[in-house]
């Protein structure tokens, strides 16, 4: 995994952090401007990534991705003008994956063919679901005919796709749902994020829920569905490579691959998260949250950031854990000790580790170690106890 000079490669996240309207699931750092400021926050994306890249040095860069938010409010000549500046500081892979996140309403939709011509060669589309009655639960902006043209559309332009689904719905019964996702994967290219509905602290529909204006299926019906989602996303040749995301084999997001391989990834714009390796130690790095102060701390100083902390072996080693277990190749043992100095044994509950191997959830070799499918659905309970 070395980079330039014997580094870490690098993964970039630049985030946009306005929408049209908030979700009522959603927990991400998005933010209801009327209008966006474009140039301002154009300007000062830019700004910062010139500053970081002066700290940081010509790394080997591997993926860009533009996160939100709504990255397809984004001006199509200001993600052309990133890309063209990220690949001009810091070394390009050959196979540099630039993926953005766009929604399927009409006015984005438009956009697609500008983003694909501004340099983005993967396209993220926030779906959600194919069915009026659940968009309109779900607080989105389009409708179902609106995604499957904007679907339809995207396949055109970009070698590569994925789009997300929400399932585990209020009154969502397996049929309906198997149905629903028979079409997304009529559509799909090469890789779907299907997640579960979760209530999240401080979301509109955790107020919603703690008054029971709507229910969740119980714990069975949704292992159900997660069992059916597997099943019929391996018919179709998709592989379940981490708890919620499926991929034909070489299509995996090499950008969320950065995170759960515990890589370096440098984080732009406000309330933004890195994990970045200089002189030997490795820093959680974080962004003002709030765009205009950010955007005020970037015109001032260069960056937003507003923490850098040094993280210990035992932090690194929780972290590794935490996100190397979601993903089915598991953790490297060799690549761990590398990355958190700390031998994987050292980092985890003995007892417990061996009672999660006997019931079959972890498989442990000498190279590695790995959560089953058993394991990844109860992973949340599993790293609660195994990680010291």
């Amino acid at each position: 995994m070395g980079g330039t000079a014997g580094t870490e490669p690098l993964a970039l996240y630049i985030h946009w952090p306005f929408c049209l309207a908030k979700c009522p699931y959603c927990d991400f750092n998005s933010h209801v401007r009327a209008p966006v400021p474009q140039a301002r926050f154009g300007a000062a994306l830019e700004r910062e990534l010139i500053h970081e890249a002066a700290q940081l040095g010509r790394r080997r860069l591997t993926s860009i991705f533009f996160g939100g938010g709504t990255p397809s409010l984004m001006a199509p000549e200001t993600v052309a003008n990133l890309i063209a500046r990220a690949t001009t500081l810091f070394d390009p892979a050959p196979d540099l994956e630039i993926t953005l996140e766009a929604n399927p309403t009409s006015v984005e939709a438009a956009r697609l063919r500008d983003f694909a011509q501004a340099g983005v060669n993967r396209i993220s589309l926030g779906i959600q679901a194919l069915d009026d009655d659940a968009l309109r639960f779900l607080g989105r902006e389009h409708s179902a005919a609106q995604a499957l043209a904007a679907l339809e559309c995207a396949r055109t332009l970009f070698p590569r796709m994925t789009f997300d689904l929400i399932y585990a719905r209020p009154g969502q019964s397996q049929s309906a749902w198997e149905r629903e996702l028979h079409t997304a994967l009529a559509l799909a290219a090469d890789h779907l994020s299907l997640y579960q509905l979760t209530i999240e602290p401080g979301t509109k529909f955790e107020a919603l829920y703690r008054t029971g204006a709507f229910t969740l299926p119980d714990e069975d019906t949704a292992a159900a569905l997660y069992d059916s989602t597997d099943r019929i996303t391996r018919a179709h040749g998709l592989d379940a490579y981490e708890v919620s995301n499926y991929a034909r084999p070489g299509s995996e997001s090499r950008h969320n691959l950065t995170y759960w391989r515990y890589g370096d990834y440098l984080g732009l714009g406000p309330g933004a998260h890195g994990r970045i390796t200089q002189d030997g130690a490795l820093y959680a790095t974080r962004r003002h949250r709030a765009p205009e102060p950010w955007a005020e701390r970037v015109e001032q100083h260069g960056t937003g950031e507003t923490s850098r902390d040094v993280l210990s072996r035992a932090e690194r080693a929780r972290e590794m854990l935490l996100m190397g277990l979601r993903v089915r190749e598991g953790i490297n043992s060799a690549r761990f000790a590398a990355r958190t100095g700390l031998p994987l044994q050292d980092a985890l509950d003995p007892t417990i580790l061996a009672a999660a191997v006997e019931e079959g959830y972890l498989i442990q070799t000498p190279e590695s170690l790995r959560a089953t499918p058993e394991g990844r659905l109860r992973l949340e309970a599993l790293l609660g106890a195994l990680v010291l």
